[in-house]
């Protein structure tokens, strides 16, 4: 991540006001890029865009939905955007059983809907669309899926993902590319980190319960998902969108971002490793009836070590060390914008493994 490329470089996020999208904007405010966001108010209370203030670090914001097209349009007319990162979306996979078509309406359509404005301003030198590593038609095998692996899903959420980069392959080829625009998608693992507060997701859970003096209550322990630091992907994210904008062609199209084989473990070890973190933490099992999910998920990211040089920086180890950082001195009531900062800041002078 070059600072001289990001200095005052006009950025557009969507989802800004989501866990992902909030450390994206405070990286990318550090790096000295004029930052504008388009989203829905924050989904939680609390939530890391209220605790670490990322409001502040806008040079404008947006709050409406994204298949609003007149507002969005009006939102890139104001920001003018060099590069856009696309977040905004239905991310949970319980909540799309709930209500499959609201999250098929934010997930594929919301995408349409930003990559018409997109073709309708041709300052966008570079876009990113966040899609998911459940993107893949799951198998449930042991090896991991590759960027050239079939699209699909079981479920709505996964299918919604999988249908984001179809549309997002066939506005690159019919439209995009003619028109000057690059174009990539990336997939990254179960992230992970301080601030995410969403509901039915494994971290949050396990420290919701803690704080609570409750036991964790766990669907599928033996559940294998490839765990890792949300500054992870990001640092794909900001790299690749760098080449596009750098290159003609040559970085086009998917991109996986995952972590070490090794760090790809059972449900039930994270949750064990938090636990014996916590004095006193315990958990349980629900044995009731679940809407099927995948029992294994693994991320092959080879294309990513050998075209960008990107590798994961963070152990699954010292990413949910610096998780449980990040919580207790939140409950602490400390500066968090100030330790979300520091997060960052020590992440980027962590030397990759070779």
């Amino acid at each position: 991540m070059e600072r001289q490329f990001w200095s005052g470089r006009r950025v557009l996020i969507t989802g800004h006001t989501g866990f992902k999208g909030g450390w994206l904007t405070l990286w990318l405010a550090r790096l000295g890029a004029r930052v504008h966001g388009y989203a829905l108010a924050p989904p939680t209370t609390p939530s890391l865009y209220q605790a670490a203030r990322v409001g502040e670090r806008l040079a404008g914001e947006h709050i409406a939905d994204l298949r609003d097209r007149a507002a969005l349009a009006a939102a890139f007319d104001t920001a003018a955007p060099e590069v856009v990162f696309h977040l905004a979306a239905q991310p949970l996979v319980r909540a799309a059983y709930r209500d499959p078509v609201e999250t098929y309406a934010v997930n594929l359509m919301g995408t349409v809907d930003l990559l018409e404005t997109v073709r309708q301003h041709p300052g966008v030198r570079a876009v990113v669309v966040v899609t998911s590593d459940k993107c893949y038609e799951n198998h449930d095998w042991v090896w991991p899926y590759r960027e050239d692996d079939a699209l699909g899903g079981h479920d709505p959420y996964s299918s919604s993902k999988a249908c984001a980069e179809l549309v997002s392959a066939s506005y690159r080829r019919a439209f995009l590319e003619e028109a000057g625009t690059a174009l990539a998608t990336a997939r990254a693992g179960n992230v992970i980190g301080g601030g995410d507060w969403a509901a039915e997701r494994l971290v949050p859970d396990v420290l919701r319960a803690i704080d609570a003096g409750e036991p964790v209550v766990l669907r599928a322990p033996g559940a294998i998902r490839p765990w890792q630091h949300v500054l992870e992907p990001l640092a794909g994210y900001l790299d690749l969108a760098e080449r596009l904008c750098a290159d003609e062609g040559e970085y086009i199209g998917a991109w996986n971002f995952g972590p070490e084989a090794a760090d790809a473990r059972p449900v039930r070890w994270l949750v064990e490793w938090l636990c014996a973190a916590v004095p006193g933490a315990q958990w349980r099992l629900d044995d009731s009836p679940q809407p099927r999910e995948a029992a294994v998920l693994r991320l092959d990211s080879s294309k990513a070590r050998a075209a960008l040089g990107w590798r994961p920086r963070w152990p699954l180890e010292q990413a949910l060390a610096r998780t449980l950082d990040w919580h207790r001195a939140w409950r602490a009531g400390e500066d968090m914008q100030v330790r979300t900062l520091a997060q960052i800041a020590d992440y980027m002078a962590t030397e990759p493994p070779r």
